[in-house]
């Protein structure tokens, strides 16, 4: 996308209202609509023949659904995708699958009066939809590459050796690696986030017993299933947060979608986190600052903060708190970020200690709290 255009899109709905209503939403946000599509043939044939910007695609559409159409399009013509997905625990599954194959992120359509809900949320979708139009899908397909090439984490020295060492460095895989007590540490997320946390959490071993406390940007009725599906694939004990939720090593919970996680209290290794409705926070709720700073407040042990891919400044705020309380914070580097709004932001409070490709993120945390 050129600098200074509007970003053009795709719509794919089975629905004619849901596309009209999308599309009008968009064109009203400076977005130029220069397709629209009935299911997921079409808007592959749609992308092929107007290289867009972007495409918004439904989750069930006949013909081809939104997979397949995503991983055709990724395969074929890469173009950044957001899915559209209604809020089912079928369409939750069926979306992070979606993600698995590309796409960048999902917006949540709403149920009942789809009209009237739908315009209250068309400030958001608007700016997902450009968020999501400035993502390289040529990087984001070759992430694995980018990850394997930014192997040159820039990593404070007083949180030990990085984990691109040379030649040396072969000799630490000998003794059994040491980690400090009760280590804490709160990943944030948004645009670009579910399939870059898995990586993180399924990075990170038990032996280092690890508190876990994920906030991810994400609706309601999604987090649950994505919990489960950080818990299929981490060595961690993960579940959705609920109110008075205690952890203690080896576990982690997911911010609840549309709640604040508060830490509440911390004593012995173990802390207890509350859920709130308050107002948001930097447009958000969950919101990583809250998180963050309830953290630093209440934890009296080892601490990390971790900011990854998303749109925003949420986080910054909650990397000043960890930074103030003594604790160490790592952002994830631009190259491997789908957004790098959040990391960008949390980089220039100055209180960043490692900026490291996605790759190394487990790593950069693995180091802080490595007993050296």
């Amino acid at each position: 996308m050129a600098v200074d255009s509007s970003p053009r899109a795709v719509v794919a709905d089975d629905s004619h209202f849901m596309r009209s209503v999308i599309s009008d939403i968009l064109e009203e946000g400076g977005i130029d609509v220069v397709s629209m599509a009935r299911n997921g043939r079409e808007a592959v044939e749609a992308v092929e023949a107007t290289e867009p910007d972007v495409v918004t695609m439904d989750v069930e559409m006949p013909e081809m659904n939104g997979i397949e159409a995503t991983d055709r399009i990724m395969s074929t013509c890469p173009t950044p995708i957001l899915m559209l997905s209604a809020h089912t625990d079928e369409n939750a599954d069926v979306t992070f699958q979606a993600l698995e194959k590309g796409a960048v992120d999902f917006f949540r359509k709403p149920g009942g009066e789809v009209s009237m809900e739908m315009s209250r949320l068309q400030d958001q979708l608007v700016e997902i939809v450009t968020s999501v139009a400035a993502v390289d899908p040529t990087d984001s397909s070759d992430v694995a590459s980018a990850r394997t090439a930014g192997s040159d984490v820039a990593v404070d020295a007083s949180a030990g050796p990085s984990s691109n060492e040379s030649p040396g460095a072969d000799s630490r895989a000998e003794p059994a690696v040491t980690y400090v007590d009760n280590p804490t540490v709160v990943v944030g997320s948004s645009t670009g986030g579910p399939t870059v946390v898995e990586q993180v959490l399924s990075d990170l071993p038990l032996a280092a017993d690890l508190r876990v406390l994920v906030v991810q940007h994400m609706p309601s009725g999604f987090t649950g299933r994505f919990a489960e599906r950080l818990d299929a694939r981490s060595e961690y004990d993960v579940r959705e947060a609920e109110d008075g939720a205690r952890i203690g090593g080896g576990e982690a919970l997911i911010a609840a979608g549309d709640y604040h996680m508060e830490v509440k209290s911390y004593r012995r290794g173990r802390l207890r986190v509350g859920l709130t409705q308050d107002p948001p926070v930097n447009n958000v709720r969950p919101a990583v600052d809250v998180t963050m700073q309830t953290a630093a407040e209440t934890i009296t042990d080892p601490l990390a903060g971790v900011i990854l891919t998303g749109m925003g400044e949420d986080g910054a705020a909650g990397v000043r708190a960890i930074h103030a309380a003594g604790g160490y914070t790592v952002a994830q580097d631009e190259a491997t970020s789908a957004v790098f709004g959040m990391p960008k932001r949390a980089i220039e409070t100055g209180c960043v200690d490692g900026v490291a490709p996605i790759n190394d993120v487990a790593a950069a945390i693995l180091d802080a709290f490595e007993v050296t």
